[in-house]
């Protein structure tokens, strides 16, 4: 797929050239290639769909809505996971396009959470923590960022925790509270499972049916518990909470299937933190 591109400040220049009537001319023919596009991208002609949003762009370079739709059509061509030239480039179009859409409209929480998502997906979790946070101060009340970054604290903290037990021959029961590699690991992933408890308490404070979220902070409390080293009070409290998570878990999973499936639901019930342990 051969990309056609002008720099985004000589389409800018050229449209600030141009007379009201022409800019309107521009203005509808940007609106009609969008409509083409979206009928493209419906019928899952993706590449044409590209093309129509990048002429829809190159017409009316402030247009949102192309921006949206082409970052959206270059998302559905990338693969994640796949490392060929081509589908990298894929991903950092689809980027380019959130970005400059944030560059219109930086308080844009579609392309802030569209450009996060695809970071992530590329295993650019600075980038994407960064962008979950930055839509966090956009929106307060929307869990879902705090959620995301729970998950790529996660993720940082129980790779490496999981290249050391490996490296150990420890088994699945084994714990590794009891060698002194634990304190290394303990040094690297502390702040990451703190970060992560607070961030996932804060999803959840806001969507008290999140079981998503639940089911993450009984991941993190076993993270934790593997890092409490030579304690193994603290190391079973944290896996006693773990526990719980998975339990109310699985409740609100079962509610959400009642519901949907027409039973009576009861009403969920606010997640009470005061007797959670806290980071040590």
């Amino acid at each position: 797929m051969k990309m056609h591109r002008w720099p985004s400040f000589l389409l800018l220049a050229f449209v600030a050239s141009l007379s009201p009537s022409i800019s309107t001319a521009q203005t509808t023919e940007a609106h009609t290639e969008v409509e083409l596009g979206v009928l493209s991208y419906k019928a899952g002609e993706y590449e044409e769909a590209i093309q129509h949003f990048q002429r829809a762009v190159a017409t009316d370079p402030n247009n949102i809505n192309a921006r949206m739709y082409l970052a959206t059509a270059y998302g559905q061509e990338y693969m994640p996971g796949a490392d060929t030239r081509d589908n990298v480039r894929l991903g950092e179009l689809a980027i380019e396009q959130y970005q400059k859409v944030m560059e219109i409209d930086d308080h844009n929480m579609n392309a802030i959470k569209g450009a996060a998502y695809l970071e992530l997906t590329r295993k650019k979790f600075q980038a994407a923590r960064k962008l979950y946070q930055r839509a966090s101060e956009v929106d307060p009340n929307d869990p879902e960022p705090y959620y995301s970054v729970g998950v790529i604290d996660w993720t940082q903290t129980y790779q490496p925790r999981m290249a050391v037990r490996a490296k150990l021959g420890l088994k699945p029961e084994q714990g590794l509270i009891q060698h002194p590699e634990c304190w290394q690991i303990r040094d690297r992933n502390k702040a990451l499972v703190e970060e992560g408890m607070e961030v996932l308490k804060k999803a959840i404070d806001l969507r008290h049916d999140y079981d998503d979220a639940m089911a993450y902070m009984n991941l993190m409390y076993r993270e934790r518990a593997d890092i409490q080293c030579g304690d193994t009070k603290a190391q079973a409290s944290d896996l006693k909470a773990a526990d719980d998570w998975v339990d109310m878990t699985l409740a609100i999973k079962k509610r959400k299937a009642e519901h949907e499936a027409g039973q009576p639901r009861f009403e969920t019930p606010k997640v009470d933190f005061s007797t959670a342990p806290n980071p040590q």
